[in-house]
């Protein structure tokens, strides 16, 4: 069964055992290393208590991640905000300012700032990314085409700061790696398409790529049967909508 902990350990593994060095987005873009490494990235839309639990994983493997937690009451939660830095991840501030404030750029710099602040009363900030909601019209990074991220003491975001000509980026948005559901969180210079975490497994080991970034949302990711079953047939009917929006996008409805 793929998009289980136990699947996303055995990820993990291999990423060691193919001597991919595993980075947060904030050292990654401190170092541009040049070597073998595996940027580790978990958007922390849903359900923080599975990206506890993922964070813990990684600490008993010796892998550092960044988890970029949403601002709204379900997942901004900061026992374990606070839990997952102490292990030594990054936590970065996962932000949607222009869909909260519906297009307007004044509006969203001024809540950024809010809700930033709130995040650094709990731990250090260095690095955000934007949230992409398919059901809105904006594209949350584009605030960055009017302001300027080191005005608030931010290194990077990874959708701008990245390269990705150099860095191969997989998502399991969709609950796949295809990226067939990506309405926003995609990148255009890596057009590598796979279906499974078995694929990406193989293509480490074989040493396809030198330096990866895989984005993964913890809710996605449980044992129990139960919730992963939950979890497919929620998202199954989520996917429908984005294929919608995907088609329309492409005809020019939306």
């Amino acid at each position: 069964m793929d998009f289980t902990l136990q699947k996303y350990q055995e990820l993990c593994k291999v990423i060691l055992e193919e001597e991919y060095t595993p980075l947060t987005v904030e050292s990654y873009l401190r170092e541009l290393p040049s070597g073998k490494v595996a940027i580790l990235r978990h958007d922390v839309d849903r359900v923080p208590e599975r990206a506890l639990k993922m964070a813990k994983l990684e600490k008993d493997l010796g892998i550092v991640s960044t988890y970029y937690f949403r601002m709204n009451k379900k997942v901004f939660k900061p026992e374990i905000i606070k839990e997952i830095a102490s292990m030594g991840h990054e936590i970065g501030y996962h932000y949607e300012v222009l869909d909260k404030a519906k297009g307007s750029y004044e509006e969203a710099i001024k809540i950024f700032e809010e809700e930033l602040n709130k995040f650094r009363e709990i731990c250090d900030v260095y690095t955000v990314c934007m949230h992409g909601n398919p059901l809105t019209p904006w594209i949350n990074k584009d605030l960055w085409k009017r302001y300027d991220l080191k005005t608030f003491g931010i290194i990077g975001e990874p959708y701008i700061s990245i390269d990705y000509r150099k860095v191969c980026y997989f998502s399991d948005t969709g609950r796949t790696w295809s990226g067939k559901f990506s309405v926003k969180d995609s990148v255009e210079d890596s057009k590598i398409h796979v279906k499974t975490t078995n694929d990406i497994i193989e293509l480490l080991r074989k040493g396809k790529f030198k330096q990866v970034c895989i984005l993964t949302h913890p809710n996605r990711w449980c044992d129990n049967p139960w919730d992963w079953f939950k979890e497919l047939i929620t998202q199954n009917i989520k996917n429908i909508g984005k294929r919608l929006i995907i088609y329309g996008k492409r005809r020019s409805l939306f």
